[in-house]
């Protein structure tokens, strides 16, 4: 069976360069665990790192960081059902928010559980995914500042998570303005700009973070180190926390092109040929994965003589040139992974979950 692996030294590693990058700029940050699908294990390696704020988008993770460890601060990152407010109120400390209805459901369910919930007011800052459009955030807030059970500790914006908005100086800038325009309206300190996410990481390290951004929440750039500007690895981080590791299930040296008439796969693709194919053979390895796993787009092979060709439901399909490495039937090729693709190996109950 595949599976997938945690290197614990590698993210400790990446753990440690992003703490101290953070504490030379004075900034809070947590850790957002969404890609572990609320494994027990992966997440109590984090919590072991020393993190003592957990984001994640599901309650019922945000309930197993409360089992390894009731201190830690849990913020729940997307608006919040109303079918889950009880459940979000017991579980999470803190939840981004961006619809009145809610966050007066929230005031009163907290009232109910004698609990206080601190909440992030979201704002639309060009990416259209969820936030308070800028020009109602002044009288959004003041319907919301005095509901009882509830503080309000931030405001925070998403950039590139739906449309691919990047993050610039003058966009955080103006997040920064809306702090200050309701501190002086409504006489009401508010803790954090929370305008950073993996993806402003960069910002930070060419000198472009507006320094009123006092808080990041960090996943991606934890668990592959990378530079999501440029698409590189950060200088110092490592790129392979987490590697997929698959047995081959069948070689044989194949002809590099089909026979047979032509037509759309299951994935409603028809293989356009290469003419100068013809003729020519190479070593084809089928490995025990396939697309009810994930896209073989987010695979990163390891070896510079794997060729991903295509996969079906449960296998994937790689050429291996002439075999050079003498690959045989039950050794194990590796990959490195696209944040998508480990997600979606997270949440596959046949892919098993290790760490070294």
């Amino acid at each position: 069976m595949a599976y997938l692996k945690l290197y614990r030294d590698k993210l400790k590693h990446n753990y440690q360069y992003l703490e101290k990058l953070f504490e030379e700029h004075h900034i809070e940050w947590g850790v957002v665990t969404k890609l572990f699908c609320g494994n027990k294990d992966y997440i109590r390696e984090v919590i072991n790192l020393g993190a003592r704020e957990i984001h994640d988008s599901r309650v019922s993770n945000l309930q197993v960081v409360k089992e390894i460890d009731p201190e830690v601060q849990t913020v729940y990152i997307k608006p919040p059902p109303k079918k889950y407010i009880k459940e979000i109120i017991k579980y999470a400390d803190v939840s981004f928010n961006t619809e009145l209805s809610t966050i007066r459901l929230l005031s009163k369910e907290a009232v109910r559980q004698q609990r206080k919930h601190m909440i992030i007011i979201m704002i639309e800052m060009g990416d259209l995914r969820e936030g308070v459009m800028r020009e109602e955030l002044i009288d959004f807030y003041g319907e919301i500042f005095n509901l009882p059970n509830i503080e309000i500790i931030g405001l925070g914006t998403n950039l590139n998570c739906l449309h691919g908005v990047m993050p610039s100086s003058d966009k955080l800038i103006q997040l920064a303005l809306y702090k200050q325009i309701i501190e002086l309206k409504f006489n009401r300190k508010i803790r954090w700009v929370s305008g950073g996410t993996s993806v402003v990481l960069p910002l930070i390290l060419r000198g472009d973070l507006p320094v009123s951004v006092n808080h990041f929440r960090i996943g991606e750039t934890l668990y592959f180190g990378l530079d999501l500007f440029s698409g590189d690895t950060i200088e110092g981080m490592e790129p392979s926390v987490l590697e997929l590791y698959t047995q081959v299930i069948e070689i044989h040296e194949k002809p590099m092109v089909p026979s047979g008439e032509i037509a759309a796969n299951p994935q409603g693709e028809t293989m356009e040929v290469d003419e100068e194919l013809y003729g020519k053979t190479a070593f084809r390895a089928i490995l025990d994965i396939g697309y009810l796993d994930i896209q073989p787009d987010f695979l990163i092979p390891k070896s510079k003589d794997i060729e991903i060709v295509d996969a079906s439901s449960d296998m994937l399909v790689v050429n291996v040139g002439q075999n050079e490495r003498d690959l045989k039937v039950g050794d194990m090729v590796s990959f490195r992974l696209k944040y998508v693709g480990a997600l979606g190996l997270m949440n596959s109950d046949y892919i098993d979950k290790m760490i070294e």
